[in-house]
């Protein structure tokens, strides 16, 4: 697998707006972290695997370009990539875009570390997420969104 996956669709509520009729930052980053939990999905980190081995993963950093406003009532779609696979390190991009009118509304680039949740520090990925992750990898310019 490689390039952009669809790891999110849904639309934007008049309530996720702020006083100036616009979809809040919150509600960005809450629809990329849907996103995020389905990509991982994707790559192999599942709900199963982290519950069953006592895992987790932890943000350590998190950077959004906002590029275009959303409005109530417009339907957006959350693309990944996997940018790089480390023993421990996952680093990828969201794109999100009006679904209608295909316009990048934000970008979102992403640094997760896979932790043992039991001895709270960092700990290597399973070889096949490993795998499945360097498989994924794509390029991706964080600058032009492409």
């Amino acid at each position: 697998m490689s390039g952009l996956i669809e790891t999110y669709r849904g639309t934007v509520y008049p309530w996720q707006c702020d006083h100036m009729g616009h979809m809040n930052v919150m509600w960005y980053v809450g629809k990329f972290d849907e996103a995020t939990w389905n990509l991982f999905a994707l790559v192999g980190i599942t709900p199963s695997l982290l519950r069953t081995q006592n895992r987790g993963m932890a943000a350590v950093q998190q950077n959004i370009g906002y590029r275009r406003e959303l409005n109530a009532g417009d339907v957006v779609m959350v693309r990944s990539a996997v940018l790089e696979v480390r023993d421990k390190v996952l680093r990828f991009v969201h794109e999100m875009r009006n679904a209608e009118s295909g316009d990048i509304a934000a970008v979102c680039e992403l640094t997760g570390v896979h932790i043992d949740t039991v001895a709270r520090k960092s700990c290597p990925f399973p070889p096949v997420v490993l795998a499945r992750g360097r498989e994924m990898i794509s390029a991706y310019d964080l600058g032009s969104g492409r």
